[in-house]
């Protein structure tokens, strides 16, 4: 397979670890090894006995059951367990589609959530929400959308880059859509957890619908990053089978510290999450604050879910507003085009503890450079 590079990859790159303030990361706080052994009695001696052979290539039955609690339809034995969320989604294009296939994606969006499919010679229509009306996504312009040789629909909510979260009557006419043509259903809920109102909290796509993938990681709502780790929940077995399989030619089999540590982390998952949601509530308030004085420069949408949103840059170019700032006060955004957005869009991430420090010198090179 030839495929094009990930442009936000590539951008990170250059950028990540040398930009002081990374305020477009999309995953929340992490926490320090200690730290997350601390959250249960006995977890440290049990971490210093993990056998460090090969673990079983579907997961730990301890942490496949741990997964499944977090769906209502779903048994240990419908969990995959991959090395992270990208994994996964190459291992679902790659065993779900043929070329000529033709799928729609939800965007902007993930690019490996269409570049993989392009690759593989799929064609694909790329479903965009309406930035104007917070964007969402029109149900009937999906159903348009369909042709003959579909085979799959891919949706991403919570979403990355924008922060859109999709209300329930959606959701259901998108599963009634799919269902009328037996499609797959591919569902990115990576930011599931992180609704700013609970309330508003989707149903997993896999307890709705038996052609349905739910994607989960540990990178974003629990800000694990380093354990690289991540997993689908299907009820189709011949589609697990397939994912399964060609699993075998990927890695194998996961990290045995990373899944001791991930089924610890989602046994405390609710007191993991609440502590990120705080930070999240609490970084939105200086957004907020610092948008409201620049209104003639930013398009600020604030987001009901997630850790990112998408605002725009409206006095020039945003990949030359997003190279001075990070040079001069290094502070890193990323521009629309790692997500092939124009309209002078960038993802600006809010789940880390520094965004207060970050926005803070925002503000001075916005004030320094007479844009108010």
């Amino acid at each position: 397979m030839k495929i094009p590079p990930f442009n936000l990859e590539r951008f990170f790159a250059q950028y990540e670890f040398s930009a002081p303030y990374l305020l477009c990361a999309s995953d929340c706080e992490s926490m320090s090894l200690a730290d997350l052994l601390a959250l249960e009695p006995g977890a440290e001696d049990a971490f210093r006995q993990v056998w460090l052979g090969y673990t079983e290539s579907p997961g730990s039955p301890a942490l496949r059951a741990e997964i499944a609690q977090l769906y209502t339809q779903i048994a240990p034995e419908d969990v995959l367990v991959f090395a992270g969320a990208e994994e996964a989604i190459f291992i679902f294009m790659n065993v779900a589609l043929q070329p000529g296939d033709h799928l729609v994606v939800h965007f902007p969006g993930y690019q490996s959530l269409y570049q993989v499919a392009e690759a593989l010679g799929c064609q694909v229509t790329r479903w965009q929400g309406d930035p104007a009306h917070g964007w969402t996504l029109d149900p009937e312009v999906l159903r348009r959308s369909l042709r003959p040789n579909t085979r799959a629909v891919v949706i991403n909510c919570p979403h990355n880059p924008t922060g859109y979260l999709m209300d329930r009557a959606t959701q259901a006419a998108i599963v009634d859509i799919v269902r009328e043509r037996g499609l797959l259903l591919f569902f990115d809920e990576v930011y599931r957890g992180l609704e700013l109102d609970p309330a508003d909290r989707l149903p997993a796509a896999c307890d709705l619908y038996e052609n349905a993938v739910s994607l989960g990681v540990m990178s974003k709502t629990y800000g694990l990053a380093g354990l690289r780790l991540g997993w689908i929940a299907t009820r189709s077995r011949a589609l697990y089978a397939a994912m399964a399989a060609f699993k075998d030619y990927t890695t194998i089999c996961t990290a045995a510290p990373s899944e001791f540590l991930s089924a610890l982390a989602l046994r405390q998952r609710e007191r993991i999450a609440a502590r990120n949601l705080d930070l999240i509530r609490l970084n939105l308030g200086t957004l907020d604050a610092f948008f409201a004085r620049y209104p003639a420069a930013f398009d600020w949408q604030r987001p009901k879910a997630g850790s990112v949103a998408f605002p725009a840059y409206r006095l020039g170019d945003v990949d030359a507003f997003c190279h001075d700032l990070a040079e001069r006060q290094g502070v890193l955004l990323a521009p629309g085009r790692n997500f092939d957005f124009g309209g002078g869009r960038f993802r600006i991430g809010f789940g880390r503890r520094n965004v207060p420090d970050a926005v803070a010198r925002l503000d001075t090179y916005m004030q320094t450079k007479g844009r108010v």
